[in-house]
């Protein structure tokens, strides 16, 4: 099957749930994204900031970006400018770094707060009490620049369906939780990521609103290596 009809795939089955798809196209050429972004996609993944950065550069200017993967401080200034979501705060340090970007351009970025629910100790994320206690923070409760829209979770990789459901759904009653708590007026507190090609199914279940699938769209990737800057 090709690109399109993946993408055709995912489309319908997503459409009657309402769950926005995240094309994850890290590792991806120009050409493979071009026909995603021809059948209709416009929202897609990366993972590397370098990678993002050359293929912002050269592809249509409507598509959003969503950054997925772990974000260091030091790379947020290279997608401040044209970043739609940042789905991988995973620390308050980067959340001040990000509204200072932000504000250097003039621009509110939206993020999710990653939490960490694998069981796994190489995720990153925040654990529960950590992001409690960043929302409670003056430094937070101080920030102009920053919108924060949800919350973002990675599954144990290859783990049972029924463990992979519970962290899902941990997640779920966690972001329950943080909108009644902080976020009970804001209607912009809406976002769930969680599901990729493997599991998507299961996280939709548990209440996703976004999915990100990656090799079930494009095919077997071709890594590349990008140097540190």
């Amino acid at each position: 099957m090709s690109i399109a009809d993946n993408l055709l795939k995912y489309k319908n089955e997503l459409g009657q749930s309402g769950v926005e798809l995240i094309a994850v196209s890290k590792y991806q050429e120009n050409n493979a994204i071009i026909e995603a972004y021809d059948a209709g996609q416009r929202v897609f993944g990366e993972n590397i900031v370098q990678e993002l950065v050359e293929k912002q550069a050269q592809l249509p200017t409507d598509i959003e970006w969503h950054l997925i993967g772990h974000l260091q401080t030091n790379k947020v200034k290279y997608i401040a400018s044209f970043i739609t979501l940042i789905q991988s705060v995973d620390s308050l340090k980067l959340l001040t770094e990000i509204n200072k970007q932000a504000a250097k351009n003039n621009r509110i970025i939206d993020c999710l707060l990653q939490i960490y629910i694998a069981d796994e100790e190489t995720k990153f994320g925040l654990g529960f009490d950590e992001v409690i206690e960043l929302l409670r923070s003056d430094e937070y409760q101080n920030m102009k620049n920053v919108k924060i829209t949800g919350l973002m979770g990675i599954a144990s990789n290859n783990a049972p369906d029924k463990q992979t459901l519970d962290e899902f759904i941990e997640l779920k009653v966690l972001f329950d939780g943080i909108k009644v708590s902080f976020f009970r007026k804001d209607d912009n507190f809406k976002e769930i990521s969680m599901g990729m090609s493997g599991d998507y199914k299961l996280a939709i279940e548990a209440g996703s609103t976004m999915v990100r699938v990656g090799s079930a769209i494009f095919g077997k990737r071709v890594i590349k290596h990008y140097k540190a800057e």
